[in-house]
């Protein structure tokens, strides 16, 4: 039985999950939910009607951190993060760093505003977005810039679940026409491109940004 990936394309949480899938190598299939208009009955696959959502063999569960730590368990074979207690604590570390200091600000502030808003045909905030992009995101890339590495992985040799966590919201970031400077914070511009360019998160942009652009030519948006 296939397994199935509820939730939004543009959602980097939703895209956190599929990513991960490709990673391990495990087939699914993803059946779109719309957040504002959520199917009849979704809160028995996700009590608080968040996405993503993952049916597998009738196991059903909700929030991209649960759902990565069934799918490490369950699906054993290459693993995401590591049997050391040390390196699995930091490779959770990270995963949170983005899932709740960058996803407000790349994601619910950059991206809501310039793309999200604009689809649902609604008045965006760029007050918002200027505080992010000056305020709140900075010291988040000084600390990525910190951690960043000049090659390969944030944590240990090998791409982890905090890789994805972190990378997810940048790609929202980009949809939202912002970037990381490079000249300002070169290891982690080079540590994003890296991490993005991946075969698993590459496929996923290039649907998603060709899908952004035929709804806003629809729409008569620039």
């Amino acid at each position: 039985m296939t397994i199935i990936v509820y939730g939004a394309s543009l959602s980097p949480y939703v895209r956190k999950v599929c990513v991960t899938l490709k990673e391990k190598g495990l087939a699914y299939e993803q059946e779109q939910i719309d957040p504002a208009r959520l199917p009849e009955n979704y809160q028995m696959l996700s009590p608080f009607e968040r996405i993503p959502a993952l049916k597998d063999n009738g196991n059903v569960l909700a929030d991209s951190g649960v759902i990565f730590t069934y799918l490490e368990n369950q699906y054993p074979n290459t693993s995401l993060t590591y049997a050391d207690a040390y390196l699995k604590a930091r490779v959770q570390w990270f995963e949170k760093f983005g899932d709740y200091e960058l996803g407000p600000v790349a994601t619910f502030g950059v991206f809501r505003n310039r793309v999200l808003m604009k689809l649902q045909r609604k008045e965006s905030d760029e007050g918002h977005v200027q505080t992010c992009l000056a305020e709140k995101l900075p010291p988040l890339l000084d600390y990525l810039e910190a951690n960043a590495p000049s090659e390969g992985f944030i944590v240990g040799e090998k791409l982890t679940i905090a890789d994805i966590a972190i990378c997810t919201h940048f790609a929202n970031m980009g949809y939202g026409k912002e970037t990381i400077d490079a000249t300002r914070w070169p290891k982690s511009d080079a540590y994003v491109k890296r991490i993005l360019g991946r075969e698993s998160f590459a496929t996923l942009i290039a649907q998603e940004t060709a899908f952004i652009e035929k709804i806003f030519a629809k729409l008569g948006i620039s």
